[in-house]
């Protein structure tokens, strides 16, 4: 398999290539669990990969619960289903406790605080009630569970997430709130750990292969060999090859025999089809990773086309209008140009706005 393979490969069954569905809730669940810390980025992930959606449809799979918002597997925000979310927080929220454990201790969350801070947060959401984070800052702060600082609440809030006592709620306005997630997921699963392991590993190689076992480690956060034994589950279910000595996992259904080329594609760096793996060398060469790499926390967004990193994009949004700019780290013939002029159009479309190109 070629690298151009690998490429192919991976916008298919992640639906870049072809958008397969219209509902968000439907996406997140074909995708296992979507990175959210961006949410503007979370929900453009989805818009990209769904036929003819907007942003308006995401945000009311959001409002509404079909899809939640939470901390789980690596740690950080994650899109999820209210079906999901019950078994995949039972395989991550050990092992990101652990890794958290010091943060908790120097913040003074012991087991007694936690208790009184579970106890509030249940009290002050039950009943369908939604609250930002200062309104239960309020509510814990009444019952001498100290709050002062961002470092402090953050960890409390995903401490509560972690537990399974809390979630995403509809935001009011621009502010996110939360939610109980008995109430806002009360048909969850629950699956046992080899189960569980089984399920996460189906759900990471049919919608991300061609793809390593340490691809999937490094994108559930789960150990290495927990990852071999959700792999070894559904072996029989996946094809492999082996590409300059590592071994990539894939489904065994045929891929189209034609993609229309040049494809372009405006995405976040926190895309899963970035985040999803350990390394790019299927999507960019060494000299344009140092390139990338340089620029650090300044690389929020890329463009590809075919697949492949050929520069990034920035927008500022207007009141009618979202400008994009493109700035190409290597040469585009004209029809790539077009590509990403069409790929600018769509987030426009996604948006509801008027595309002006920089």
């Amino acid at each position: 398999m070629r690298t151009l393979d690998l490429t192919k490969a991976r916008l298919h069954h992640q639906h870049l290539a072809r958008p397969r569905f219209r509902n968000p809730a439907r996406e997140v669940q074909w995708l296992g669990a979507v990175q959210a810390q961006d949410y503007a980025a979370a929900k453009w992930a989805l818009g990209v990969r769904l036929r003819g959606a907007t942003d308006d449809d995401v945000e009311r799979a959001v409002a509404d619960g079909s899809i939640l918002r939470t901390h789980l597997l690596r740690p950080t925000w994650h899109f999820v289903t209210p079906a999901d979310i019950r078994w995949m927080l039972a395989l991550s929220a050990p092992q990101i406790h652990l890794a958290n454990a010091s943060y908790y201790r120097s913040l003074g969350l012991d087991r007694d605080v936690i208790r009184r801070m579970n106890t509030t947060l249940v009290r002050a959401l039950q009943g369908g009630i939604h609250l930002t984070r200062d309104e239960l800052r309020d509510a814990l702060h009444k019952v001498g569970v100290p709050t002062a600082g961002t470092l402090r609440m953050s960890y409390i809030m995903m401490h509560a997430e972690l537990d399974g006592l809390v979630c995403s709620g509809p935001r009011r306005g621009k502010q996110f709130t939360y939610a109980l997630l008995d109430e806002r997921a009360p048909d969850a699963r629950r699956l046992e750990r080899r189960e569980a392991l089984a399920e996460l590993a189906g759900r990471y190689f049919k919608s991300r292969g061609p793809a390593t076992i340490h691809d999937f480690a490094k994108w559930s956060g789960l150990k290495l060999s927990d990852a071999r034994m959700g792999l070894d589950a559904i072996e029989a279910q996946l094809r492999s090859e082996v590409v300059d000595g590592r071994t990539y996992w894939f489904p065994t259904s045929r891929l189209p025999a034609e993609m229309a080329r040049p494809a372009a594609h405006l995405l976040s760096v926190y895309d899963e089809y970035f985040s999803g793996y350990k390394e790019w060398s299927a999507i960019g060469d060494d000299r344009l990773a140092g390139r990338l790499r340089a620029m650090g926390n300044a690389l929020n967004s890329i463009v590809l086309v075919d697949g492949r990193i050929v520069g990034t994009w920035k927008r500022a949004l207007r009141k009618e209008e979202v400008s994009i700019r493109t700035d190409f780290l290597s040469s585009v013939t004209p029809a790539e140009e077009r590509a990403v002029a069409a790929a600018a159009h769509q987030y426009g479309a996604f948006l509801g706005l008027r595309v002006v190109l920089a």
